[in-house]
């Protein structure tokens, strides 16, 4: 029997693309499994285009008998809105993610209601506190450009839906640079993208130039859908679907990957 390897990631060069304040620990992670960690965030969380609008909405949350956060980026920008207010008492928390529901226990918060198994929209629409949701009132904290589905699906249901954009995001500046730099230098094992528009982003840095190089990547991603963006886009090798949308979930995608290399060579 062979003896479990201390270092799984021994010899491998991955990039993260999170926003800096969400990559850290991943990185970690990664440097302990032995690989080396290239930190590049390709999205930078920003205030909101309105910032009085978010403020306005953040400050209603009373009025609603749901709240639904769609990320962690949401919970900490409305926490940092809420301030010192309580959480109001009547309006339930709902968290699309693991990685929202705990940013909320982070701020001191619960969800009531969050999936039990895939962690996305569609999850925590299968739930059954938003089956039967005809005449309630629905607030949606998200960033710019966020899926309609959630919004559409709970409408078809009967419920009245409102949106807060509490954050944007944005292209870090001088990061296609950086990514140059990082093509043009020694080979990458994998390039963790943790949201469709973050791989937009890495698409558009890429230009012209480096383009074919970035399709030649092994991606790993958190939902089939980036998967399948990144089939729209040209990567040619078949984008890595963590099983969750967390630290752990990729971790053991990125093991499996080079656990299987390894072993291809004994």
């Amino acid at each position: 029997m062979l003896a479990e390897r201390a270092e799984p990631l021994a010899g491998t060069r991955i990039l993260v693309t999170r926003p800096a304040h969400q990559a850290q620990a991943l990185c970690e992670l990664i440097r302990r499994d032995g690989g080396e960690a290239l930190a590049l965030p390709v999205i930078e969380i920003a205030p909101p285009v309105d910032a009085q609008l978010a403020a306005q909405r953040v400050a209603s949350v009373h009025e609603f008998d749901v709240a639904v956060f769609v990320s962690p980026n949401a919970v900490r920008s409305v926490h940092a809105l809420m301030g010192d207010r309580p959480w109001p008492a009547r309006t339930r928390i709902a968290a699309v993610g693991r990685g929202s529901s705990d940013a909320l226990e982070q701020c001191g918060l619960r969800a009531d209601i969050q999936p039990a198994g895939e962690f996305n929209s569609e999850g925590l629409l299968a739930e059954g506190a938003l089956r039967d949701v005809q005449g309630l009132r629905v607030l949606i904290f998200r960033g710019d450009g966020g899926r309609e589905h959630l919004t559409d699906t709970l409408r078809a249901r009967g419920a009245k839906v409102c949106h807060a954009e509490v954050y944007r995001r944005a292209l870090p500046e001088g990061a296609a640079a950086t990514l140059a730099r990082v093509a043009a230098g020694p080979a990458l094992d994998a390039i963790i993208v943790t949201s469709n528009q973050g791989l937009q982003h890495l698409y558009a840095m890429a230009g012209e130039t480096w383009r074919p190089w970035l399709r030649e990547q092994q991606l790993v991603v958190i939902s089939t859908r980036a998967a399948a963006l990144a089939r729209e886009l040209g990567f040619q090798q078949v984008a890595r679907v963590a099983p969750a949308a967390s630290d752990a979930g990729l971790m053991e995608v990125l093991r499996q990957q080079f656990a299987r290399q390894v072993d291809g060579r004994i």
